[in-house]
């Protein structure tokens, strides 16, 4: 419903029954208007299609009304026959060919009654009719039930076309019918009949798509203009997507050296348990649990990706399926979610790009909805989101106009690319630059925005019209929504309709739980269902605008696709960054995981929710479960050979026969008497649970089912609030079964389980042009935090009931998703033995003992195997992933420091807010481009505690380095061999904190001098307490062997 506020900010609570619209104007209303002629189909009530001036014949025998789409239903899915005459239904040319047109010897030429050919079929055979059901067999139905028959009219010569003179009428055959039964029950006319009917049609015109077709002549079908209304044959029927499957040769060897690696680490395990290290046992037994630990957290990883696929789309299809020319557009309806909370960490001005990008995408206007939450009450965010409206009427239609990507102007100006290439218009130049100009003096605006709000007023922010500011306590504010673009009267500076633009902060009051930012997720979805309700939803970060404008065509290709679109609940999209520099030193692309592990995701259930870039259906985000098939049909006499039947199940079959035909009888009788009460019935109480379920709102409960409102805008207004407010969801299923699932800070993880777990299945969708672009942390202890707050949402999930250890058996779930998941909320716990492992190399070198006994031919063999494996594997990812091995590597650097630093710290926090209840909040990343140019930030360290251990790591390894040197260049040429492993071990460490190593080395003048000081006294305490305990050597003394020479003499 098109909403006018007059531009104002409507703000209310309603626990408090508050409700202020702020110097309103009147709201207007939209009547739709709805109507109907022509000539109805006799199945359906549909109006019959006319042609030339003439009503479409779909029988020549009896011309009995049938419009086009019962017409082809009949004869792709029913009985091929016509209701009234029993005739078999002859081709009608530019219809797609059935099974038993090759009998015939021509087609019907144009579909008219005028040109119709006579039927050479002798209609008095005995066609067995089924019952039409569009392909599907119904229980309480009998196999032998006439379905089809003669209606009443259908003896009045008024409803009957007349033959051509001359020709003798075709006899007429009715159908058997018992005269005590109502005609309903045999199918047309009944109310099953008609919902059948009208779920088929739903479907036929998802799947067909009628374009005109003209020749090269311009000479149409039979003379005349039925061209123009054939079905389409090629593309506007084809599929909107296709699975394009690595190909064999890439993923066959891939495959066989995994399996290959599983081989050698059996055989690596079986000698390691089998040959301990005598004199250093416990150094011997700590590896080799860590060792399996990490195997077994290579399977979990590791096996999902078996089956990795890639996708491709046809937006082409897309138009030609959903945009019929001269028609108003048929693509579904999207609302645009953008999630803030602090202004001053997420800057306005990126914030104002992301609106921008989403106003500007290539779709229909009237069905784009864009909601920005400001979970921080903030009016900063407030303020400039009213610039950006105002500057949304001059960017969205010049970037329409001249076709710009992308399409947000901060990153669109930025770009150092040849801006006139397969440009033509001649103004483009002139109105870029003006165009240029006015988003300069927008950045002044905006830039003036933040400076003022550095400063905030002891009485607090006042708006223009001296009303105080809702939001200046930011805990305890009434809910606001303002809707800035998409009510009448507010059109770009070219008169054109502009997108939905509506601020929504909801309400928060002390003693509230608010869940952060999955709360603000389910307000907008609350409040986006009352004012839009749009069936698919996209959620986008700030920091994330749209760097390709067909984005939302490429996820309705998978979701609108009327084949294998119904059981999709959200395609996912890879995220990319800006403002990295070339070497990505810290992994910020995150490369492998978007490029091989979502992949390889894609190929069995879905990849993960990632948490922004994702378009979602509405009905997935609601808790329902997916679309099942019905059941096939239990095996019978017809599909079992006689003797079986005849010695296990003749007695059965006769009394369950008597059985069933008396229940049918019964629920014949029945049926129609309490159809009413029941659905009565079941309509009550469908409508308690759902009021349970979504909460009381009544308007939002009907939105759920897809029932158009019909109250007043300031009614809905009104709901609005109520359904923001910070008590509506008590005692309801949000948080649980419904929206963003609560319990952890990674409610992405959360969501997308729990939609797999019933049933659903997601999409990823790699489009060549990046669809979005984001700021990436600007520095390594900004990365560490991101990492540290995902790390510590997998440790919350696995300390809850939703781990998918023990989760969510007996639903949708496959197997190796579920290993996905698994993974996904067990690596933080790979940082203990993976912090152990890396000091292992210092105490080897320091104390001269090592992991592994002296290795024979054979275990030489099966370490080679082992790393060579290890390798292949990495190579074969890379090659059908298009993974760079500098990204690879990258990550593996990156999978040590973050898995030493922040999993490690958030294990224990994780611990202490799950088991003792002390809380730790998140630090929000800052968002922000690289101002300064030349990645100034790039190494420049802040203080925090996760830089303590590996920056501990790095110098017991380097120390020990020395020392292991030292020792063989002390003890001479015999002690060089044993140290090499003790080198290679320690080396392997370095060489994965290289790039910390690099930074603190880099930009020496930046580091706190307490990371150094800690670090060094860190390192200093743990040598000391090894040389003091040292647990791994005999505690009976040296051992003392009897020397050769005789000293005596």
């Amino acid at each position: 419903m098109a909403m006018n506020t007059g531009g104002r900010l409507v703000a209310g609570s309603h626990n408090r029954n508050e409700f202020v619209l702020i110097n309103a104007d009147e709201i207007g209303r939209i009547k739709a208007v709805h109507e109907l002629s022509g000539q109805i189909c006799q199945i359906c009530g549909d109006e019959v299609e006319i042609i030339n001036e003439e009503p479409f014949v779909a029988c020549n025998e009896c011309a009995f009304p049938v419009c086009r789409t019962c017409y082809e239903y009949e004869r792709k899915e029913g009985s091929q026959a016509c209701p009234q005459c029993k005739t078999r239904y002859k081709r009608i040319k530019g219809f797609a060919r059935v099974e038993g047109d090759e009998d015939e010897d021509g087609s019907v030429y144009g579909g008219l009654s005028g040109s119709a050919t006579t039927s050479g079929h002798d209609s008095s055979q005995g066609i067995d009719i089924p019952l039409l059901t569009y392909g599907e067999e119904y229980a309480e139905i009998a196999h032998n039930q006439s379905a089809i028959i003669v209606p009443l009219f259908a003896s009045n010569v008024n409803g009957v076309h007349s033959n051509p003179p001359g020709t003798a009428a075709p006899p007429v055959h009715p159908r058997p019918m018992a005269p005590e039964k109502d005609l309903a029950v045999y199918g047309y006319g009944s109310v099953a009949w008609k919902d059948r009917m009208e779920e088929w049609r739903r479907r036929q015109n998802e799947k067909l798509q009628v374009v005109q077709h003209q020749g090269a002549n311009g000479d149409d079908f039979d003379g005349g203009n039925f061209g123009a209304d054939l079905p389409m044959m090629d593309e506007g029927r084809q599929p909107l997507s296709r699975k394009l499957p690595i190909a064999s040769s890439r993923i066959n060897p891939y495959r066989m050296v995994i399996i290959l690696r599983l081989a050698v680490l059996g055989l690596f395990f079986h000698y390691r348990i089998l040959h301990p290290v005598p004199g250093a046992y416990g150094l011997w037994m700590t590896s080799v649990i860590c060792e399996i630990w990490f195997a077994t957290s290579w399977i979990l990883d590791q096996f999902p990706k078996w089956y990795p696929i890639e996708r491709e789309t046809y937006l082409d299809r897309l138009s030609l399926r959903y945009e019929k020319e001269g028609k108003p557009s048929e693509l579904a309806d999207v609302d645009v979610f953008v999630s803030t909370v602090d202004p001053m960490k997420e800057p306005p001005l990126i914030t104002a790009n992301t609106v921008l990008s989403i106003l500007a995408s290539d779709y229909p206007v009237d069905k784009v909805s864009c909601y920005m939450s400001d979970d921080g009450a903030a009016m900063l965010t407030f303020e400039a989101l009213s610039e950006t409206s105002e500057f949304a009427r001059k960017w969205v239609p010049f970037s329409k106009k001249f076709n710009i990507e992308p399409r947000a102007p901060e990153w669109y100006f930025c770009q150092k690319i040849d801006y006139l290439k397969n440009k033509v218009h001649p103004s483009f130049v002139r109105e870029r630059r003006a165009m240029k100009r006015e988003y300069e003096e927008f950045k002044v605006r905006i830039n003036r925005l933040v400076a003022m709000a550095e400063k905030v007023p002891e009485e607090g922010w006042t708006m223009q019209d001296g009303t105080p500011w809702p939001g200046n306590n930011v805990q305890d504010h009434p809910g606001m929504i303002q809707v800035f673009l998409g009510h009448e009267g507010v059109c770009d500076i070219e008169g054109n309709e502009l997108p939905r633009l509506v601020y929504v902060s909801r309400e928060k009051r002390p003693g509230f739980e608010h869940h952060k930012k999955a709360g603000a997720m389910n307000s907008l979805i609350r409040v986006s269902a009352v004012l839009s309700n749009a069936p698919y939803l996209l959620n986008v970060d700030c920091d994330h605008y749209i760097n390709n404008s067909k984005a939302l065509r490429e996820a309705m290709c998978f979701l609108m696709d009327p084949t294998s679109g119904k059981k999709v609940c959200y395609v996912q999209f890879p995220q990319r960054f800006d403002g990295i520099d070339h070497h990505d030193r810290y992994s910020n692309r995150n490369v492998v995981f978007f490029d091989i592990n979502m992949k390889g995701l894609d190929g069995l259930q879905g990849p993960i929710y990632v948490g922004t870039g994702c378009v979602f259906r509405r009905q997935a985000l609601y808790g329902f479960d997916a679309p099942t098939k019905k059941k096939a049909p239990s095996k019978t006499c017809n599909c079992w050979p006689k003797w079986c039947c005849l010695c296990c199940g003749a007695r059965k079959s006769k009394k369950g026969k008597a059985k069933r035909d008396k229940k049918s009888k019964h629920k014949e009788a029945s049926k129609q008497v309490h159809a009413l009460e029941t659905i009565e019935e079941e309509i009550n109480i469908s409508q308690d649970k759902l009021e349970k379920k979504f909460g009381q709102s009544p308007v939002f409960v009907a939105s759920t089912l897809g029932m158009p409102n019909s109250i007043s805008s300031t009614s809905l207004l009104k709901e609005a609030i109520h359904v923001i407010s910070c008590g509506y969801e008590d005692k309801t299923e949000w948080g649980k079964e419904v929206g963003w699932i609560y319990g952890s800070v990674t409610e992405d993880i959360l969501t997308g389980f729990k939609m797999h777990c019933h049933g659903w299945r997601s999409v990823y969708c790699m489009p060549k042009r990046p669809a979005f672009k984001g700021s990436a942390p600007i520095n390594l202890s900004d990365r560490l935090h991101q990492v540290l707050r995902w790390a510590l949402g997998s440790v919350e999930i696995f300390l809850s009931k939703h781990c998918p250890i023990w989760y969510g058996y007996g639903g949708g779930l496959k197997w190796l998703e579920r290993f996905s998941y698994i993974n996904s909320v067990v690596y933080p716990w790979t940082s203990i033995p993976l912090l152990v492992y890396c000091t292992l190399p210092a105490i080897c070198l320091l104390t001269g003992k090592f992991i592994v006994p002296e290795i024979s031919n054979y275990a030489g063999i099966i370490f080679i195997a082992l790393f060579i494996t290890i390798a292949v594997t990495g190579i074969l990812e890379m090659q059908w992933g298009g993974v760079g091995i500098d990204d690879w590597w990258r990550n593996e650097q990156f999978w040590v420091i973050g898995g030493v630093s922040s999993h490690f710290f958030a294990l224990f926090q994780g611990l202490l807010k799950v088991l003792a209840g002390v809380s730790t909040n998140f630090t929000v990343t800052s968002k922000g481009g690289d101002e300064d140019g030349g990645f100034a930030e790039l190494y420049l360290f802040k203080w925090t505690s996760l830089l303590i251990p590996p920056t501990t790591l790095l110098i017991i390894n380097i120390v020990g380095v020395v020392v292991g040197v030292a020792d063989a260049v002390n003890n001479g040429y015999d002690s060089w061999g044993p140290l090499f492993g003790r080198l290679f071990f320690a080396i392997w460490v370095i060489m994965h904190l290289y790039p910390f190593l690099k930074g603190l080395m880099g930009k020496q003048e930046g580091v706190p001098t307490v990371i150094i000081i800690w670090s060094i006294l860190l390192s200093s305490i743990l040598t000391l307490v090894w040389v003091r305990i040292n647990p791994f050597v005999s505690r009976d003394g040296p051992v003392l062997e009897i020397c050769g020479l005789n000293c005596d003499d």
